[in-house]
């Protein structure tokens, strides 16, 4: 029993140093996270590079074809430029669960061993709640967004759009929605680190919704209430699935 029990001692004491790391062995463990996720993300930008014409042809050009909007290159070598814009930014969402995974590697030292077991879990729904975003993004937010931008105003100054106006746009939209649907994982984070209670997020509920309303304001570039409903329903929604998520986050830590 005895030595079981100095087994045991020996062994969380092995683990306490094996998760105590200096500050160059951070930097070290920094720079191979770094190093690998530029290496996914090259791949990635190969991947995209090989199907380039299908991405901008039946993808991010869809749009602008939807809302009857004609584009135009105004550089000599825009065209060039923009494929290899589209290829990296491709590559970029191709890789996206490198890059989360990546990043909680960074992390996990710093994790209680009963919370490393999460990385997994957390790195795939990292990547689903991002691509959700995109797909958002993709089929809601932008028919709206350039519906409204092809329709405004006189119909006597035709919309000739410069492609990478275009393309600017069509990206910033999707990242940004991508980053938007990522306040569930952020929440179940922030909650195991003791940061933020779903009592919390209960108690300022009606505050979120006022910020919830502005951010979608803010995002729909036309005044239309139904536009801006349409972008805030899944803010609110993701806002309560945070609030489960926090709860089921905290009630896991209570167990173990």
């Amino acid at each position: 029993m005895g030595v079981n029990s100095n087994l045991a001692i020996d062994s969380d004491d092995q683990e306490a140093e094996i998760g105590e790391m200096s500050f160059l062995e951070h930097l070290e463990e920094f720079r191979w996270r770094i190093l690998y996720l530029i290496i996914g993300v090259v791949i990635g930008t190969i991947l995209a590079w090989v199907f380039i014409d299908f991405l901008v042809d039946e993808i991010l050009l869809v749009p602008a074809k939807t809302a009857n909007i004609s584009l135009q290159n105004l550089r000599p070598f825009g065209k060039i430029f923009l494929y290899f814009q589209v290829a990296i930014i491709g590559g970029f969402i191709i890789s996206i669960p490198n890059v989360f995974y990546q990043i909680w590697k960074f992390i996990s030292p710093a994790l209680k061993s009963n919370e490393k077991k999460y990385v997994t879990s957390i790195v795939f729904f990292s990547s689903l709640c991002f691509l959700s975003g995109i797909v958002f993004a993709y089929f809601i937010m932008l028919p709206i967004t350039l519906a409204f931008a092809g329709e405004f105003g006189t119909t006597a100054i035709e919309n000739n759009f410069a492609i990478d106006e275009y393309f600017s746009i069509i990206i910033s939209v999707m990242l940004a929605a991508g980053v938007i649907f990522e306040l569930p994982m952020l929440s179940f984070f922030l909650s195991k680190i003791g940061i933020l209670t779903p009592d919390f997020m209960r108690k300022f509920r009606r505050h979120s919704i006022v910020g919830i309303l502005i951010v979608a304001a803010v995002l729909t570039p036309g005044t239309d209430p139904i536009a801006q409903i349409l972008l805030a329903i899944p803010l609110v929604l993701l806002y309560e699935i945070s609030i489960f998520v926090s709860k089921y986050s905290q009630k896991k830590q209570l167990e173990t």
